[in-house]
């Protein structure tokens, strides 16, 4: 990408002159950032449901678990859905229950955040539920290498820095991500490396002709699909009033939504803004674990994905 001179390269080669760039390039899964983990990853138990060509091991690895050290992590980074790498965890220890191994099962999150969520509201429902599921909670835990044939995962501790080794019989990695190294590179990259960008008015502070969106931009807001189909009606109206040379009125709020599966029949829906807020849409308290809400994830919002928001219409 060349935002001095106003044009970008494809991979074959091929040049691509621009007045505006709408920058989406979502997010990058950085599989060699854990030894061990590309070479383990889809035998001796080791698993993750971010590459789609390993979605059915995981349910291999769960439906015949029998007993032990059931890990699942989170790294110390941006992931698409903060809520997503306990989703996993939840339901896993649902069907433990069903299929009688969670009496023998050690179910051990370790995470390198600081807390199980960062909106305060639904961090309690979390923690309660994991006190109610008797899940091993071990924040501020960061994996940074995996040893696939012994079946350990090597941990470091985010502020001592002391490393500890958890004997694993499963685990579920939730892999470190960032920015596509095309924008790491770029000028158009922030101190982070994501595209730097007003949080507001979603323009791109160095250059103006530039818009970014969705999980590839620095807006400080959880990395889901539903904090894009709020940024880009924002994004397209602003677009709209650069090309026409007026004032960019249209301000986003950082609303973003995760709805956490905390098991069969069960969802916490967290919808919140840049300061924390809670801005949930149903006239009840979202913090509650509800089955009515459990339906809107697994039948409502896959069809608002797939036919609307990637059709423009959601």
């Amino acid at each position: 990408m060349h935002p001095e001179e106003n044009f970008v390269v494809t991979k074959s080669g091929r040049r691509i002159g621009y007045d505006y760039l709408v920058i989406g390039l979502g997010i990058q899964i950085d599989w060699s950032k854990i030894p061990g983990l590309q070479e383990g990853i889809g035998r001796n138990q080791i698993f993750s449901n971010y590459p789609y060509q390993q979605v059915d091991y995981t349910w291999e690895c769960v439906r015949n678990f029998q007993g032990g050290n059931a890990v699942f992590t989170m790294p110390n980074t941006a992931v698409k859905c903060g809520g997503a790498p306990q989703k996993i965890m939840y339901l896993a220890d649902d069907h433990f229950r069903k299929s009688d191994a969670r009496a023998k099962a050690n179910v051990i999150f370790a995470s390198a955040q600081g807390s199980l969520f960062a909106v305060e509201k639904y961090r309690k429902t979390l923690e309660r539920v994991a006190a109610r599921k008797d899940i091993d909670v071990r924040l501020k835990h960061n994996l940074v290498e995996l040893k696939p044939d012994s079946k350990e995962a090597i941990f470091e501790h985010t502020d001592t820095h002391e490393k500890l080794t958890i004997a694993f019989d499963m685990i579920h990695v939730t892999p470190p991500m960032s920015a596509p190294d095309i924008i790491k590179t770029s000028t158009l990259a922030n101190a982070a490396g994501w595209v730097d960008v007003d949080k507001y008015t979603l323009q791109h502070p160095k250059y103006p002709n530039v818009f970014p969106i969705g999980d590839c931009s620095g807006l400080p807001t959880s990395k889901t699909g539903a904090a894009i189909r709020k940024q880009a009606p924002v994004l397209v109206q602003n677009l709209i009033s650069a090309i026409r040379g007026e004032p960019l009125t249209a301000k986003y709020d950082g609303y973003t939504s995760c709805p956490i599966v905390t098991g069969y029949g069960k969802l916490v829906l967290a919808e919140f803004d840049y300061e924390g807020k809670p801005q949930e849409t149903f006239p009840f308290d979202q913090s509650k674990e509800r089955l009515s809400m459990y339906p809107l994830k697994a039948y409502a919002l896959p069809r608002l994905y797939w036919n609307g928001m990637l059709r423009g219409l959601g």
